[in-house]
């Protein structure tokens, strides 16, 4: 048998102290459970909620210890204590008992007794405690409450009220639901409801688009044999209305030059009926092989999968009916789904708004007279956003703004921008332009 939380400790510590992401060391780790016959969810469940939960899990094991020598605790030996503090919080199928023992088990094991009594005096003081005290300055609350930088919170509330943004940050901090997209080519929306149905499984339908079902039984559903049949993928509603406020038809030729890791690719062919040409490009090798994966498994048949620099694919020439720019970003908009994205705040906004600029300026010369191009993000942030588009428009006089409303639902559509607001729309956060080239 393997242990379980000392799996997700391992996992834990790669990446709050490697700064690297916890995709596939869940993967590779979620594998090697199952091999003994175990369930994976608990790892899942521990793994991403302390990721996410990492700020307030830190500020409530700071109230519980001398402040001096909790500043001067190891990180290993602070995050064995946010393993503890999070089964505590916000596992209410696994008992006091166990989530303490087991924790002190496990620091005693991995660091001796006296660590291990570190940690249990800790985590039995937090048992004893009444209410936790929040700093009342709002986004110090929010920033340690909600567990986010306070940089990211200060930014939210230029945008938005404090309950809004608490709104927010609490929708962020839910289990994601699983949003499915049916496969047009090969089944329909009822026939999949029905047959998950007879399994006992509910899936809902979304006003936000007619293709798109959500579900709260995420892994019964992937690991069906459906998913890898190819009657389905997953797609957040978001993305999905992104690919139909970009209307593929049959017969077109449409460029996507930031494809993957494919789902919006994918969709495009589905729409198109797998007619027409569909050129895919994306320079990292991992991500054209996982879209060459899916269309595969999803039976797609009109799409070239290019592995190249999308600033060096070529040649430059006017020869689409539609590109998609979905470029890359700050992805603020799917911190529900990517627990570490928040804490990753190296990226360069300035650098990452010069590629948005120059994609849109590459991805406009390779559109036809008459021809689309859809910018999009999954970034909250104006500047990646309306500003990009607007600057844009300023600078390329022959592309005029079509309103995303001829093509998605009113209610996800602001100022002729599709845009999805998490709190709101209970989806990620996405946002996407749509615009004509003029005919000369």
């Amino acid at each position: 048998m393997i242990n379980i939380r000392l799996e997700a400790y391992k996992v834990i510590q790669k990446v709050l102290l490697k700064n690297t992401f916890s995709g596939q060391l869940l993967f590779q780790t979620s594998k090697k459970i199952k091999k003994t016959g175990q369930k994976p969810e608990l790892l899942y469940m521990l793994v991403k909620g302390v990721i996410k939960m990492q700020a307030n899990l830190d500020f409530i094991a700071s109230q519980f210890t001398e402040s001096k020598k909790y500043s001067t605790t190891n990180k290993k030996i602070k995050i064995l204590i946010y393993l503890g503090l999070f089964q505590l919080i916000y596992c209410d199928s696994i008992s006091e008992y166990a989530a303490v023992n087991e924790t002190v088990a496990l620091a005693k094991k991995l660091y001796g007794d006296k660590i291990g009594k570190f940690v249990n005096a800790i985590l039995r003081e937090y048992l004893r405690s009444d209410k936790i005290e929040y700093p009342a300055e709002i986004s110090q609350r929010l920033a340690f409450q909600f567990s986010f930088p306070k940089e990211i919170i200060d930014s939210w509330l230029e945008y938005w009220t404090a309950e809004e943004v608490e709104n927010l940050c609490s929708y962020f901090n839910e289990v994601p639901k699983l949003h499915m997209r049916i496969n047009t080519l090969a089944t329909e929306k009822q026939k999949i409801i029905e047959y998950f149905r007879r399994r006992d499984l509910d899936l809902f339908e979304t006003k936000a688009s007619d293709n798109i079902l959500i579900t709260t039984h995420g892994q019964g559903i992937l690991n069906d044999v459906a998913f890898s049949e190819g009657y389905y993928s997953v797609q957040d509603a978001s993305a999905a209305m992104v690919v139909e406020l970009l209307q593929p038809e049959q017969d077109e030729s449409i460029l996507d030059l930031f494809a993957g890791p494919g789902g919006k690719v994918t969709y495009i062919a589905e729409l198109m009926k797998n007619t027409g040409e569909i050129i895919a490009v994306d320079k990292f090798p991992r991500k054209t092989k996982r879209i060459k994966q899916a269309a595969e498994r999803l039976k797609i048949s009109n799409m070239k999968i290019i592995t190249e620099d999308a600033f060096k694919y070529g040649p430059l020439a006017p020869a689409f009916d539609k590109v998609l720019l979905d470029v890359p970003c700050t992805g603020s908009g799917v911190f529900q789904k990517k627990a570490e994205l928040r804490w990753q705040l190296n990226q360069d906004l300035n650098e990452l708004l010069k590629i948005q600029e120059n994609a849109l300026k590459l991805g406009a010369s390779f559109v036809k007279d008459g021809g689309y191009l859809v910018y999009s993000t999954c970034s909250l942030n104006k500047k990646e956003n309306e500003q990009q588009v607007e600057n844009f428009l300023l600078r390329h006089k022959n592309f005029k703004l079509v309103s995303a409303s001829d093509f998605i639902p009113a209610e996800y559509v602001e100022n002729g921008f599709l845009k999805t607001i998490p709190f709101k729309h209970r989806m990620d956060g996405a946002f996407a332009a749509k615009m004509k080239k003029m005919e000369k």
